[in-house]
């Protein structure tokens, strides 16, 4: 069915009049441009904001989760050194009740491995405790990272959304009156100028005639493209840049089709 209706198009629309539609819609894409560009970099920086804040957010998320791993690590830590305390004590009360030297000196051995034990725990729990510091500190420094980026975000995104609607309406109408000259454009010859436009940071596919040269790259035009272009048979564009070019004619027409 897309098919029919584009040959439908090209079969009902004169080459004139999709020149004319062509060079319409780069009219009206230009102020769009010229729009979004007054908006400048606003957008991506309201995304680099966003997504600087998601990562601070993920971060403080992370170091929560290592610092409840340090504090379970320190709290088994104790609760081995009040293990280690007990035997100790139970050691010392069956010291009291050895048998023979060989006994006391195994209990002595026992109590002498535990002291270890504790004196190992008490190390491993100073060197928790210190990185639970740390890792409060980072927290601290990285929550207020994150309420002054707040703050920007908050600011730029109320300066955007000020730009915003200062021009939507207008963008809304170009956009409307885009798409009504895009139907005078069968497919193929639309994705040629959306192509065209993404080759050039200017977004110009389709330009004027100028001192007999392109208006997009000022390269001189050959006579026969010349009248070519003049008699609105095909399409022809410019054989170093690409653009799509039109004469005085064209424009004249676009203009007179606009003050309608």
């Amino acid at each position: 069915m897309a098919k029919e209706n584009n040959e439908k198009v090209e079969s009902a629309v004169s080459v004139e009049q999709k020149l004319i539609a062509l060079y319409n819609l780069q009219q009206i894409d230009s102020q769009i441009d010229k729009i979004k560009i007054i908006r400048g970099e606003l957008p991506l920086e309201v995304e680099d904001l966003e997504d600087e804040v998601a990562g601070l957010e993920t971060r403080v998320t992370n170091l929560q989760e290592e610092k409840e791993k340090f504090e379970h690590f320190t709290a088994e830590k104790e609760n081995a050194i009040k293990d280690s305390k007990s035997l100790i004590k139970k050691y010392e009360e069956q010291q009291m009740n050895v048998r023979n030297n060989r006994e006391y000196d195994s209990l002595t051995k026992e109590i002498e491995f535990q002291n270890l034990e504790i004196q190992l725990a008490e190390k491993k729990i100073k060197e928790a405790k210190y990185r639970i510091e740390n890792i409060n500190n980072e927290i601290s420094e990285t929550e207020e990272k994150i309420n002054t980026r707040k703050q920007d975000l908050e600011a730029k995104k109320e300066e955007l959304d000020g730009i915003v609607a200062e021009t939507k309406k207008e963008e809304e109408e170009l956009e409307k009156l885009s798409k009504e000259n895009e139907k005078f454009i069968e497919d193929r010859l639309l994705s040629a100028y959306k192509r065209i436009r993404k080759n050039f940071r200017n977004g110009l596919a389709v330009v004027q005639i100028e001192r007999d040269a392109c208006g997009g790259c000022y390269n001189k035009i050959p006579p026969q493209h010349q009248l070519d272009i003049k008699l609105h048979k095909k399409i022809i564009v410019c054989e170093y840049c690409g653009r799509i070019l039109v004469d005085d004619e064209i424009v004249a027409h676009s203009k007179g089709h606009n003050e309608k």
